[in-house]
């Protein structure tokens, strides 16, 4: 398989599992802000499960390049709205990375399911539809997976800032918002530095395993 096939593969394998993460992550954050008393993301047309309302052109194609990085269009929320703004922003911010864990399940428990039937190797059923839902489904368990626990890190603009402003104490928020200044300096250090390697992407590969338990094996090798 040459290069260029090889990313196009990717890319189709990809393209269903990315479209409903960012989808279900942002309507998450919309929706539950919605419930609290917020009407900003309902005014912006982000109670949606259409992709084109949530996704942002550049930071996708970003993502596909570095398959490491990118971002989508941020539900617009405005705590003022809120009974309790501090602790209504935690839950706010914590419904985008839960919504992807309990993707991650649901395409696991996709992949467990198949795996009751055989694959079927070297038939028509088994290379055209048995291993193309199985490969999605394996890329669907780390993608959201890989989602849900960035964007819990404590840095803004990530989710995990607004779950850390909601724990901390008031006086506490100078500091966040001295580090709100330098958060995409500092998320991008991460990212490229090499210390997520070593740390979170290790725990998601844990994570992933655990989830996949037999079919992660099976694909191993493809």
């Amino acid at each position: 398989m040459s290069e260029l096939q090889h990313v196009l593969r990717e890319l189709s394998l990809l393209a269903f599992p990315l479209l409903l993460a960012v989808t279900v992550h942002e309507a998450a954050h919309g929706y539950v802000a919605d419930r609290l008393g917020d009407p900003t993301p309902r005014a912006a047309g982000r109670l949606t499960l259409n992709p084109l309302a949530h996704l942002d052109p550049l930071g996708t194609l970003v993502f596909v390049a570095t398959r490491a990085i990118g971002w989508a269009k941020p539900v617009p929320v405005d705590p003022r709205y809120f009974r309790h703004p501090r602790r209504d922003m935690l839950w706010v911010g914590l419904a985008g990375p839960a919504s992807n864990v309990a993707l991650a399940v649901a395409f696991a428990l996709m992949c467990r399911t198949l795996l009751l039937s055989p694959p079927m190797a070297g038939t028509w059923f088994g290379e055209q539809v048995w291993t193309p839902l199985m490969l999605i489904g394996v890329r669907g368990v780390t993608l959201n997976l890989g989602l849900g626990l960035f964007n819990l890190l404590p840095v803004p603009p990530l989710d995990g800032s607004r779950v850390l402003a909601g724990v901390l104490p008031a006086a506490a928020a100078p500091a966040l918002a001295w580090l709100e200044r330098y958060g995409f300096v500092l998320l991008l250090l991460l990212v490229f530095s090499g210390v997520l390697n070593r740390s979170l992407f290790v725990f998601l590969d844990y994570a992933a395993r655990g989830l996949l338990g037999p079919a992660e094996a099976l694909l191993a090798a493809r």
